[in-house]
């Protein structure tokens, strides 16, 4: 963990060297994926039996081996504890009343020039949604992806999940069952998302494929965008926190942490005007790294990618910080969090006041969990509705319409230097 001070001659460069670092996997995956990607188009299913066994260690060897269904997903639910069912069922009425405020409207109308305008919104045919299932299992990553997917209309949701060793997590099918998913598929890797994309004998293609991944599936979505859509490119999660020193400072610790036990490359920085409370969150963020079953990842992130910024004015300086970093999560633990918000430009989702912990936002708030990261957020937004629809515009002019626009748009070919589309418009005016 690194400290710096907006006070020290050196912070510009120092900071700067935090914002510009990447935290990707040190090796190049790109040629990998690239191979793993090609074979699954030639080769089909045949690729996924091979991989599947390569990388998770499990036969794809009967047709039952292949997929989890529906009775499975509902057998899950029905066993799992009264507490759990009940989170699970909390959060999804949250994430579905949040999206749905999300749905666009179609517009028809008619300007003054008598020409008719508009557009329909349409949800995609289907939608690939990968569930991560290797360093973890996260069957809120499911919620989060398959209820905006349903919300916006896609008739056909397509789970694809890994299962090391034939291992299955009750959560994540549980969570299918609530979300009313389709198919699930036993696959992972880019080799999934290979197959969603192309389609093998047994798997049919999608549209759109989203969810979280480690670096080879961030790389297959990569690679494969234009052959489908995709939500983003994520990288290794991260955390800012802006806080003064009224915070508990076992609060702030612990929050700082629930982003760096993901990843070994995951970050985690705080941002303070009392160094005396920041040495405070430091102790309790070693207390707290003993005590922690995920403590060993999390102290490598910690390590590696902590940093402290110390700052002498938090409402002034803080803001324009923030929009440098362009952090995935932004929690504003100060009494009056409102200026903050309205001040910082650049942030997936941001978390107002002393008890918004980000772990909230991740479960049960309602907004969603997939997020850019990676200073992306200066360009892209969290996952949403709009991921799984598409719009088409219309346009529609009678005579006395098309006499009003028409001559413009053949004067306007014609300097472009293309006669038949000013033909198409001149023959219609004659």
């Amino acid at each position: 963990m690194q400290t710096l001070t907006t006070l020290n001659p050196d912070f510009e460069k120092n900071f700067s060297r935090v914002v510009n670092a990447r935290r990707e996997a040190d090796h190049d995956v790109a040629g990998q994926v690239q191979s793993i990607l090609a074979s699954v188009r030639n080769r089909g299913d045949d690729a996924l039996i091979e991989f599947s066994q390569r990388f998770d260690g499990y036969a794809l060897a009967d047709e039952a081996d292949w997929t989890i269904t529906p009775e499975r997903c509902k057998e899950a639910y029905d066993t799992l504890a009264t507490d759990l069912r009940d989170a699970l069922e909390l959060a999804a009425a949250r994430i579905r009343a949040y999206h749905e405020a999300q749905l666009p409207q179609d517009r028809d109308y008619t300007d003054e020039d008598g020409v008719r305008l508009g557009a329909i919104w349409r949800p995609v045919d289907a939608a690939g949604l990968y569930v991560p299932g290797g360093r973890a299992a996260y069957p809120s990553s499911l919620l989060m992806n398959a209820i905006p997917a349903k919300v916006a209309g896609v008739e056909r949701t397509v789970v694809v999940t890994p299962t090391p060793r034939g291992n299955s997590n009750p959560l994540v099918l549980a969570a299918a069952h609530i979300a009313g998913v389709d198919e699930i598929w036993r696959i992972g890797g880019a080799h999934a998302l290979g197959a969603l994309a192309y389609g093998t004998d047994r798997i049919r293609p999608v549209d759109v494929i989203t969810g979280p991944g480690n670096a080879y599936v961030a790389e297959a979505k990569r690679q494969l965008y234009g052959v489908v859509g995709i939500d983003m490119v994520a990288g290794p999660s991260e955390i800012l926190v802006i806080a003064d020193g009224k915070n508990d400072p076992d609060w702030i610790a612990a929050d700082l942490l629930s982003q760096a036990e993901h990843d070994p490359t995951s970050q985690s920085i705080l941002i303070t005007d009392d160094a005396s409370f920041a040495a405070m969150v430091e102790d309790c963020v070693d207390v707290q790294l003993s005590q922690l079953a995920t403590g060993k990842v999390a102290k490598q992130s910690w390590d590696a990618h902590g940093v402290f910024i110390i700052v002498s004015d938090l409402e002034r300086e803080a803001p324009a910080l923030a929009d440098r970093l362009a952090a995935e999560h932004v929690e504003i633990a100060v009494d009056d969090p409102e200026p903050y918000l309205r001040a910082i430009r650049h942030a997936g989702s941001v978390f107002l006041g002393r008890m918004t912990p980000e772990a909230v936002g991740d479960y049960v708030a309602g907004p969603n969990h997939v997020l850019p990261t990676g200073r992306r957020a200066r360009f892209s937004s969290g996952l949403s509705v709009l991921d799984f629809m598409k719009r088409t515009s219309f346009l529609g002019l009678d005579k006395a319409a098309f006499d009003k626009i028409g001559p413009a748009a053949a004067t306007l070919a014609h300097a472009e230097g293309l006669p038949a589309h000013a033909k198409s418009v001149e023959l219609r005016t004659k």
